[in-house]
């Protein structure tokens, strides 16, 4: 490459990198708790995996629909503020073609937002960055983690909440490998759904965390 080809590439990836962080200003809409359209692009907030829209989840045993309420809460945050500053940081795409990126609004990380606000959860299956966010909300039981809910990768795959709060209680699956192995998975993990329990081989269910570990199991890495 000659000294102006590579004068031009230096030009394209200065223009690249400085345009792709500019704030944008005008119209933001928002499909869903972790989908935002502006301009006609869609992007896909990365990282976080909000409840689909008519997903629902179950307080003191009753069914709302916590996908709208997750798409509520971004529209509120984000929507019919023009003059507000909005940006976004991301390069790649989705298999369906959204752009995925860490948006702010102001100041504010609204991926994390809609995480810490029990509006999403860590999209582990992708990333770590927002477990600790998720926890936040889990513990100040935020959105979402004020009753039950079916984590949406899950919800995906089929799998619903039933109306017994019983059935709920003890939702840990305790599973022994082919090498013997004593491994439990929570309802969070991907391999959560496949995962069988057959008590005649010894299998079991838990209620916490702490009771499998009591008993000599170890949780899943996935």
């Amino acid at each position: 490459m000659g000294k102006y080809g590579q004068i031009f590439c230096i030009k394209i990836f200065i223009f690249n990198l400085v345009f792709c962080c500019l704030p944008v200003f005008g119209q933001i809409l928002v499909t869903d708790g972790d989908t935002i359209r502006h301009k006609g692009e869609k992007i896909r907030l990365e990282g976080i995996d909000a409840p689909e829209t008519n997903q629902q989840c179950k307080t003191k045993n009753k069914f709302w629909n916590c996908g709208e309420q997750a798409s509520n809460a971004l529209k509120n945050l984000i929507e019919n503020k023009p003059n507000k500053k909005f940006n976004c940081d991301g390069n790649s795409t989705d298999k369906y073609g959204r752009q995925l990126s860490t948006c702010f609004f102001e100041e504010i990380n609204i991926n994390k937002w809609m995480v810490e606000n029990g509006w999403a959860l860590a999209y582990r299956y992708y990333s770590n960055q927002y477990i600790e966010s998720e926890n936040k909300a889990r513990l100040l039981k935020r959105g979402m983690w004020q009753g039950d809910f079916i984590y949406p990768w899950n919800w995906r795959k089929g799998k619903r909440l039933i109306a017994s709060q019983n059935s709920q209680r003890c939702r840990i699956k305790g599973n022994i490998s082919s090498k013997g192995e004593k491994i439990y998975h929570t309802p969070e993990g991907m391999d959560y759904l496949k995962t069988k329990v057959s008590e005649q081989k010894g299998e079991k269910w838990f209620c916490s965390e702490t009771d499998a570990l009591a008993n000599g199991w170890r949780k899943s890495r996935r």
